[in-house]
């Protein structure tokens, strides 16, 4: 059975999907479900990290590795990522809070794989700093982040610092591509249906028009 002259049935069944199978202008799935577990991942491995960081190694002697080129050194920062800002603990604490809070709020519109593992590390980062500002001395968010990774000429860090920095890279190589949060890539159609353009004016005829009017006044 065919339904014109040359195509078959499932073949204009087929004609109104995209390339990837979906049928057109039909809105890609959200990606929250990715989002949160990855932040999940993220803060859970920091956490837990720190718990065991901070039971075997505070008030001992740091750990050589890899022939002293990695340190693993318990030590407290009262700063940003990296042990920048230092003494501005609460400062930086609610900058924290409004990074959660944006990310949460974009989280509404995100449609991208790559852009929701992204915005995941970041969330788990920021959240796994958080932690350490609101429950660790010297009181509440006020708190001292654990840091415990030291490699040579470069801050003392953790896994929270890590995630932050690998989703903050991860940002500038999305945006380079063109990648956006809903999926799409700038200039790229959006399937939407287009207006129906005005039939053109029948510039031929008025041309044949105005050269028989020519040949007439001659």
């Amino acid at each position: 059975m065919q339904n014109t002259r040359g195509t078959s049935l499932s073949d204009s069944t087929n004609s109104g999907k995209d390339a990837a199978g979906a049928p057109e202008g039909t809105p890609r799935p959200r990606r929250i479900g990715v989002l949160v577990a990855v932040a999940v991942a993220a803060l859970a491995l920091d956490v837990v990290s720190k718990v065991v960081v901070v039971a075997t190694l505070q008030d001992k002697p740091p750990v050589e590795l890899l022939g002293g080129l990695l340190m693993l050194r318990e030590t407290r920062n009262s700063g940003a990522a990296f042990s920048i800002g230092t003494g501005y603990t609460l400062i930086f604490t609610v900058i924290a809070c409004g990074v959660v809070a944006a990310i949460l709020r974009t989280a509404r519109n995100l449609r991208s794989l790559p852009w929701a593992v992204c915005l995941g590390l970041l969330l788990g980062g920021a959240f796994g700093n958080l932690v350490d500002r609101v429950l660790r001395a010297p009181g509440l968010f006020r708190g001292h982040v654990v840091d415990w990774i030291e490699l040579p000429h470069w801050p003392v860090f953790n896994l929270a610092d890590s995630a932050i920095v690998c989703g903050g890279v991860l940002a500038v190589l999305l945006a380079a591509r063109g990648l956006q949060l809903d999926g799409t890539r700038v200039g790229e159609e959006t399937g939407e249906p287009e207006e129906p353009r005005k039939p053109a004016a029948a510039e031929p005829e008025k041309a044949g028009d105005a050269a028989d009017e020519a040949e007439g006044r001659s």
